[in-house]
């Protein structure tokens, strides 16, 4: 079983994600922008039950866009956030995909809140197909 362990930008926070995850996508919300510091961000989601949380955190809960709450796990040092679950789908936890500093990681299926991508963005997926 394939194992991936993302950690915070200090390395006292892990997520350490089992199997394959059920869902990559990049999202283009004003929330996720302010996250992630960038245009967009990308998120890898698995089972909660596939996700082992390991060192301090610390949560917040903010309402997104989408009018449901997100529960956000960040490191009280560094201040990356490196897990989030979201009220949308709450079975799942949430790992910015950056968090792996890894090239090879499974390019995104699914691009949401087109409405607030940049207009010079454009995403490619697994099969070089381009959303814009």
């Amino acid at each position: 079983m394939t194992r991936r362990t993302a950690q915070c930008r200090c390395g006292q926070l892990t997520a350490t994600c089992s199997g394959e995850p059920v869902r990559i996508s990049v999202c283009h919300c004003l929330e996720c922008q302010k996250r992630s510091g960038s245009a967009f961000a990308v998120q890898a989601r698995w089972p909660q039950d596939q996700v082992e949380l390991g060192g301090a955190y610390q949560e917040w809960v903010r309402v997104g866009e989408s009018g449901k709450p997100a529960t956000f796990r960040f490191c009280p040092t560094c201040g990356a956030t490196l897990a989030f679950v979201s009220a949308s789908m709450p079975e799942l936890i949430a790992v910015p995909v950056g968090a792996f500093a890894d090239p090879t990681f499974p390019p995104p299926r699914f691009s949401v809140f087109e409405t607030r991508r940049h207009p010079w963005v454009r995403v490619s997926g697994a099969d070089g197909e381009h959303w814009d």
